[in-house]
């Protein structure tokens, strides 16, 4: 029995481990990867260690050819990934613009439902997957391809079981809403949005781990056209249901929580079909009821970590009410936060790549690739937030222009866009940072510098900056990303 539990920590660890010890000799014939796919990304990875491995080549040709190896892997996982955010980043965007035209509460409610209740849900069982981010990387780059499927029936389980509490806290978000101080009509319709998004709760809980296995493997394109074709149904559904049925704020988030089912199916059947997938899913096995409890320890870092996030910026916006002309300051703070949480999503999508490649190098021994990976991917993405932090600062004066008629809001956005910018160029660098970190299961890590530089040093700043030093809302956007972004350096 005592030989059983050994065993299956060793199972659970052993991928992680070899991040911090030297890997094992590799056989002498490695298993066969398990599509074309993946037989590619392999070779280009046993191309860019060979590159980087040669000191025979002069320094500047072997970082130049080892960069373009590693370009070509960065785009192809990266690319399709920042498409599957932005997508579901439009779904919830486009219910909030469906339910905005059904009246001035409706959209209140709507917006106070995503960000007050769903938000939360979101950032908890995202960061509740990135175990399987972790284990799958590494496992994968290991060539254990047989335990993939185990960790993403693992993880499925234990995001399940996490959102069994989350469902009562969406039944009690009345009672939730009104104890915080919002009006009790708000309340009331915020609730009944929130009801419909239940089933998005177990949505999450299998969409989570079944990205993470799939990128993993380097397989990023099917989600980003499931994606896309399931964003088409969503609004066909969402006029049909607010429009035409007439079923309200209840219709618009169930038509939600439909389409991020509809996107759980295709992926899951995907998997099963695909003959890329047949080596890492060979079916449901009773494996993935046992470590849970390790599991669950490794997830509640990077779940803690996102939530913190969260509940940073739904703070910033309560810190804004306060500060004088409330609600210019509010108005302005959310445009800017639309812009940047858009933006955010390229960033993500890096993060989620940066994670995948360390993973992936770490797992099959080549530490110099997994270096080598995250200057570039920093590099990368820095260069991308920059370009960002440029189109804003040229278009400062009109952007507002999206999202509000009033001039007296656009000067105040205007004169926060090189706040904004700082943003968005520290925004290209710390959630890449946190990709890396959690590619080698350090989450526990991130989140303690996240709860350090966001609630020790950012709140604590912007308030002294803010209220004392006038500078009003504008140093709240960029202080906490500047102290994480070094930290993590």
């Amino acid at each position: 029995m005592v030989t059983s539990v050994e065993s299956q920590a060793t199972e659970l660890h052993q991928p992680i481990t070899q991040s911090i010890q030297p890997p094992p000799l590799p056989p002498l014939e490695p298993p066969e990867p398990p599509s074309t796919t993946a037989a590619a990304a392999y070779e280009s990875r046993l191309e860019l260690e060979k590159v980087l491995s040669d000191i025979q080549l002069p320094f500047f040709k072997r970082m130049r050819l080892a960069s373009w190896i590693e370009l070509k892997i960065l785009f192809r996982l990266a690319g399709p990934a920042v498409m599957v955010y932005l997508i579901n980043n439009a779904m919830s965007m486009s219910t909030r613009i469906f339910s905005g035209h059904l009246g001035n509460l409706e959209l209140a409610a709507a917006s106070l439902g995503n960000s007050g209740i769903q938000l939360f849900a979101y950032g908890l069982m995202l960061g509740m997957g990135s175990a399987v981010e972790t284990l799958c990387g590494q496992a994968y780059g290991a060539h254990r391809y047989e335990m993939l499927g185990v960790y993403l029936q693992r993880s499925t389980v234990v995001l399940t079981l996490t959102g069994l509490p989350l469902t009562v806290i969406y039944i009690l978000s009345k009672q939730i809403l009104i104890l915080i101080g919002e009006s009790t009509a708000l309340s009331s319709a915020a609730a009944m949005f929130v009801y419909g998004l239940i089933p998005q709760i177990f949505a999450y809980a299998i969409n989570f781990p079944i990205q993470k296995f799939l990128q993993s493997q380097s397989i990023v394109a099917p989600s980003m056209y499931i994606s896309a074709a399931t964003l088409v149904v969503h609004l066909l559904l969402s006029w049909v249901v607010v429009y035409k049925i007439d079923l309200g704020l209840i219709g618009a988030s169930l038509v939600l929580s439909l389409s991020w089912w509809i996107m759980v199916v295709a992926q899951f059947v995907y998997i099963v079909v695909s003959d890329k997938c047949k080596a890492t899913w060979t079916g449901f096995r009773m494996e993935a009821f046992s470590g849970l409890w390790e599991f669950l320890k490794l997830s509640s870092g990077s779940a803690v970590m996102l939530c913190l996030e969260t509940w940073y910026m739904q703070i910033l916006v309560l810190i804004a009410g306060l500060l004088d002309d409330p609600e210019l300051a509010l108005n302005a703070l959310a445009v800017c936060m639309a812009i940047n949480g858009l933006l955010f999503m390229v960033s993500v999508g890096f993060n989620a790549a940066a994670s995948v490649r360390v993973g992936n190098e770490l797992g099959a021994g080549n530490p110099k690739s997994a270096a080598f990976a995250v200057v570039v991917v920093n590099v990368v993405s820095f260069c991308v937030a920059v370009v960002e932090a440029i189109v804003v600062m040229a278009l400062r004066h009109v952007i507002s222009y999206v999202f509000t008629s009033g001039e007296t809001v656009a000067d105040a956005v205007a004169d926060l866009c090189p706040f904004l910018a700082v943003t968005l160029i520290l925004n290209g660098i710390q959630p890449v940072l946190s990709g890396v970190a959690v590619g080698c299961g350090w989450q526990a890590f991130v989140a303690y510098v996240n709860v350090g530089c966001y609630y020790f040093v950012g709140i604590p700043l912007g308030c002294l900056l803010g209220f004392k030093f006038d500078f009003g809302v504008k140093v709240h956007l960029s202080s906490h990303h500047f102290f994480l972004s070094n930290y993590y350096f």
